[in-house]
């Protein structure tokens, strides 16, 4: 519910995203699980964050990471059963930990047995209708419907044979948007989207508090599935979507596949099923959208309640374009009265200390920028590790379980996903019990990185998030308003109410403002802002 002064419970909130694979393993078979996130709700509590979102832990074959959902409304066998979710929402709302679970309403899995109803039923069939089943073009329709890309890479079409037995001949496509087992529903079929309210009333009624709404602009496509334009034929060297976006912010193209009006009246009825319930329960989305504006149209005040901010996450190291960031979002969440959210990295991008330059300069980076995100209004989004400053990890090729990785041979998400350190000096480092191999190999060189040795070390990242998240919530929530001071092009000054934020992203140390000093991501140098530190003042 509400505090005590009105303000819904998510709107400035902590949310800490525990990548369910990697995070705790409580029974020894290298992948974390339910019970093991139960067991570690104290030290979320400890560290100071508001609420947990939680990856997807439905049951799939898990051909990418969960996101291939088999069923919507039951849990697999490898994280726990559905008396395991009720037991980790019970000991999270006595902790006072409100939780978020992952919503994968884009696709499901090949293994679904709407899809595998659709591969028998045959072309023109009411099973195929729930998903984008189409002709091919040219001779004997050998090529794919249109010229659309695989975020994973190669073509976003995939050729089934005809079902009807004996007859060896090839048949329709259908599409999807990402791996070849994640089919991509089609949202114009009525099926689609009650079969989704049902799920949503199923999770609210366990007692969820929101949902994280997976490829939230994905759902509509043009209906008439044009080609892509400005785009090679054949695709060629088109690069992956999601390669693209966690390098670099992308110019505006045509984008017939995301972003489609239709989707936000998906939302608005969503919004409806939420406001029923109790308790101020919520949805952020995942929407890649190609401007602030664009993001702020599914935060409206009849549609969803929060958007990931990924501007925030792809700017990179330079006071002008943070500035840039907080000026375009804030003006853009402004019109619909929506907050903002900030994130720096989560299970998709690489790590934010790596993306800054990596070793002791990346680390003290990732730091000034988390304290000055923190410092801004709305919510914060924190990924798994992150408070410990781990970086990406080198997995080895033979390793890697990310499908772009296979799709494509390029290196892929698995280096984001390792599993935390919890104690001790090698692998698996608590993550599971002694002898177990975790799902992904973790570094020979983490024993330092541990929880158990950063909660004893008070100049530790783990010790800076601790107290920043202490400080946010006793000097970070006067007002929405923020005010860019302008002054040296290479140092971000702003002021929020009572606070002023200053971070250093030059090559030389600056002069302090008046004022008391709250936190600093590092140490000052005789009274001085050093390079790629950032410090609050009251």
């Amino acid at each position: 519910m509400a505090g005590a002064d009105g303000v819904p419970w998510w709107r400035d909130a902590v949310f800490y995203q525990v990548y369910v694979r990697s995070f705790a393993d409580s029974d020894g078979d290298g992948l974390g699980d339910l019970p093991g996130i139960t067991s570690r709700l104290r030290y979320l509590c400890d560290l100071g964050v508001d609420a947990v979102w939680i990856t997807p832990f439905y049951p799939s074959p898990q051909h990418d990471a969960g996101y291939d959902v088999a069923d919507y409304r039951s849990v697999d066998p490898r994280f726990g059963r559905l008396e395991d979710v009720d037991a980790l929402l019970a000991r999270a709302h006595d902790l006072g930990l409100r939780v978020v679970v992952d919503l994968v309403p884009n696709h499901t899995s090949s293994e679904h047995v709407w899809f595998r109803q659709a591969l028998a039923a045959g072309p023109g069939s009411p099973e195929r209708a729930r998903y984008l089943f189409r002709k091919g073009r040219g001779p004997g329709g050998d090529r794919p419907p249109n010229n659309w890309e695989s975020v994973f890479g190669g073509p976003a079409w995939t050729r089934v044979d005809d079902p009807t037995p004996g007859s060896g001949s090839r048949g329709e496509w259908y599409l999807h948007l990402f791996d070849r087992s994640q089919p991509d529903l089609d949202w114009r079929n009525p099926e689609v989207p009650a079969m989704f309210e049902e799920v949503l009333r199923f999770w609210l009624d366990r007692g969820v508090d929101g949902f994280r709404v997976d490829v939230a602009h994905g759902l509509f496509k043009v209906e008439s599935l044009r080609d892509q334009r400005g785009i090679p034929a054949g695709g060629g060297d088109l690069p992956s979507d999601r390669e693209e976006r966690s390098m670099v912010a992308r110019e505006a193209r045509d984008e017939p596949m995301w972003d489609q009006p239709e989707v936000h009246e998906v939302y608005r009825s969503w919004r409806g099923v939420l406001e029923e319930y109790s308790g101020d329960r919520m949805a952020v989305a995942e929407a890649w959208t190609q401007t602030p504006q664009s993001m702020a149209r599914y935060v409206r005040p009849d549609e969803l309640h929060q958007a990931f901010n990924f501007a925030w996450l792809l700017a990179p190291w330079s006071a002008s374009a943070f500035a840039d960031v907080v000026r375009g979002t804030l003006a853009a969440v402004a019109p619909v009265g929506a907050a903002p959210t900030w994130v720096l990295s989560n299970h998709d991008v690489v790590r934010h200390p790596t993306r800054y330059g990596g070793g002791s300069r990346g680390l003290a980076r990732a730091r000034a920028a988390t304290l000055t995100m923190l410092a801004l209004p709305g919510s914060a989004y924190v990924y798994q590790g992150e408070e410990l400053g781990l970086e990406e990890v080198d997995v080895p090729p033979e390793s890697r379980q990310d499908p772009y990785w296979f799709r494509t041979g390029k290196v892929g998400r698995d280096g984001a996903r390792v599993p935390i350190p919890w104690r001790g000096t090698r692998s698996p480092y608590g993550f599971g019990p002694r002898g177990a191999s975790p799902w992904l190999p973790m570094p020979d060189d983490w024993a330092q990185l541990t929880v158990a040795a950063q909660r004893r070390d008070p100049g530790s990242t783990w010790s800076f998030y601790r107290d920043a998240l202490r400080a946010r919530r006793r000097v970070a929530r006067d007002g929405d308003d923020v005010e860019l001071v302008e002054g040296r092009s290479t140092v971000l000054h702003l002021r929020r109410g009572g606070l002023t934020v200053l971070c250093n992203c030059g090559t030389r140390p600056v002069r302090l403002p008046a004022g008391e000093v709250v936190l600093a991501s590092g140490r000052l140098e005789r009274g001085l802002l050093p390079p790629d530190t950032a410090i609050w003042l009251v």
